[in-house]
């Protein structure tokens, strides 16, 4: 084809679509949703609100926000999902897996239809229908604290019914976290989206995508890092540079400055202290540092991963719950995206350049 326009590998820098649901500035170091800083949100709003500010458009005034609760209660009390998700965990222990089941086999009982089919309003139902559930499907159980999905997901994942310090923090990383850009996962949910597939469909693509270590498993690994470096970490950072291996935790594909959602979490972890805190907090340190002489030309910072892992574990989350936690938040944030998406009618179709053995004929 004469007609290809040659792009940076991974697309870096692509312009693919349009969108008003956020916007990240790398070189100056912020993000925001829909006009709003995303860590002022994640510093003083609830994850309710947030929600509602990317599906809807709008953060909700005290009548919107009763509306909204209403909204999410009526979809998580689907008499049909108790039985679905108690079967869907009796067969698997792996919480990703759970909720792409309980995703399909919901949309199989819902008779979701595609979203071509449906008027926005419809659309909007599904969304809040299908990101309401995966709390549940992520930590099944009956705790409910009546204080909001934070709370809720917390008591079911750590056993106990949480201080509202820790659900303030876990509340923080949640928001910070629910969209970024046009991320792998993001970008999967509107390619699949773009063909008018149904709810459920989109949704689980993008989980596939974020299950890779590379995108949403890189907090547990970051965990990892801390505990192999122990007390004293610059010979074993020494180490894991010099073998050519990336630490987990640092750097950004988008960030020339500091993360601003690492910036956010780090005064979280702060506000905790303890051991912990203080290992992290020498070994960003001495991360940054070696990390500076080896990559002068590029600054690289400790991003979101690092003190996410930090924060939840101080929640008391399990580190196998750290991937599932960040798909909590990223469910908001592919829900908007799919919405955003379902109202164009342009299928996503780029093209590939064919650089394998002639055809013969």
């Amino acid at each position: 084809m004469s007609d290809l326009i040659d792009v940076p590998r991974g697309l870096n820098g692509v312009v693919a679509a349009e969108t008003t649901i956020s916007d990240v500035n790398g070189e100056a170091g912020w993000y925001h949703y829909r006009g709003h800083a995303a860590v002022d949100l994640a510093r003083s709003h609830s994850f309710e609100d947030v929600w509602h500010l990317l599906v809807v458009g709008e953060l909700p005034d005290a009548t919107a926000r009763a509306s909204f609760a209403a909204r999410v209660t009526a979809a998580q009390g689907d008499p049909r999902l108790p039985e679905l998700i108690t079967a869907v965990a009796a067969r698997t222990g792996q919480p990703l897996a759970a909720l792409r089941a309980v995703w399909t086999l919901a949309a199989s009982a819902r008779s979701s239809t595609p979203l071509y089919d449906l008027d926005p309003a419809a659309r909007l139902d599904e969304a809040i229908a299908f990101a309401a559930m995966a709390p549940l499907a992520l930590a099944p159980g009956d705790a409910s604290t009546g204080r909001g999905i934070v709370a809720d997901y917390l008591a079911r994942v750590t056993g106990h019914d949480p201080d509202e310090r820790h659900v303030r923090a876990l509340s923080a990383y949640l928001i910070a976290a629910m969209d970024h850009g046009f991320n792998a996962s993001t970008f999967t949910a509107r390619v699949i989206a773009s063909t008018g597939a149904d709810m459920a469909s989109c949704l689980t693509g993008a989980l596939g995508a974020l299950s890779g270590p590379l995108h949403g498993g890189a907090p547990a690994r970051a965990l990892d890092g801390l505990d192999r470096a122990g007390d004293d970490p610059a010979e074993w950072i020494a180490g894991e540079l010099q073998a050519g291996r990336r630490l987990m935790g640092f750097g950004h594909a988008v960030y020339r400055t500091s993360d601003p959602r690492s910036e956010l979490l780090h005064g979280v972890a702060e506000q905790f202290g303890g051991p912990r805190v203080a290992q992290a907090l020498a070994f960003q340190v001495e991360a940054e540092r070696q990390l500076a002489a080896r990559h002068p030309e590029r600054p690289l910072h400790a991003n979101v991963e690092f003190y996410a892992a930090v924060v939840m574990e101080e929640c008391g989350i399990p580190r196998e719950m750290f991937t599932p936690t960040f798909a909590l938040a990223r469910t908001i944030g592919w829900s908007a995206h799919v919405l955003e998406q379902a109202a164009d009618p342009k299928i996503i179709r780029p093209a590939a350049r064919y650089v394998g053995r002639p055809f013969a004929g």
